[in-house]
């Protein structure tokens, strides 16, 4: 048996996704170890998501910033061109009804995620040494992803890259 898992599409279509990392996510690589991993820095997460989308035929663009209204910018100006959107929300996790507000006008999929399990317990092993969080994007996000450190991106870009290749997934005819 062999050990390298291949993963086959029903389209060949190479969907662009936007991967926005929100504020704090600048200091990956000093946070802790037992929630963050080993990813050293945000441009190491970057080229990790890059190259994962690359491998699955997927155009990636990141973007961060730890400012908000960088954010809303980034998201009024890329929406006409872009398919959908995953976000780490991060510091703006309770706080960010503006970012999730302009998400959600742009028209496209989101999925949520985070290196933390933010419903976790402190004690859990993925769980944020601050208690559990209430996300403000969970509520309007297509989906979620969370507590698998930088695998949390990849099974968001590969769950949203499967869902935009299904034709009935975003409202068409179910045969």
């Amino acid at each position: 048996m062999s050990s390298t898992v291949r993963i086959t599409r029903v389209s060949d279509r190479k969907h662009r996704i936007v991967v926005i990392d929100g504020p704090n996510m600048s200091s990956l690589g000093n946070r802790s170890k037992q929630v963050y991993g080993a990813i050293a820095s945000l441009d190491d997460l970057k080229a990790f998501v890059t190259e994962f989308g690359t491998e699955l035929g997927v155009e990636i663009e990141c973007f961060s910033s730890n400012y908000q209204g960088a954010i809303l910018e980034f998201i009024h100006e890329s929406a006409h061109r872009v398919d959908a959107y995953i976000i780490n929300p991060a510091g703006a996790t309770t706080i960010g009804e503006a970012i999730r507000h302009a998400l959600q006008d742009a028209g496209r999929p989101v999925i949520e995620v985070h290196f933390a399990n933010i419903s976790a317990a402190p004690a859990m092993p993925r769980g944020l040494d601050s208690g559990t969080l209430t996300s403000s994007f969970t509520h309007s996000a297509t989906g979620m992803c969370m507590g698998m450190r930088q695998y949390s991106y990849t099974g968001a870009i590969l769950a949203m890259c499967q869902a935009l290749d299904d034709e009935t997934f975003l409202g068409g005819e179910i045969d």
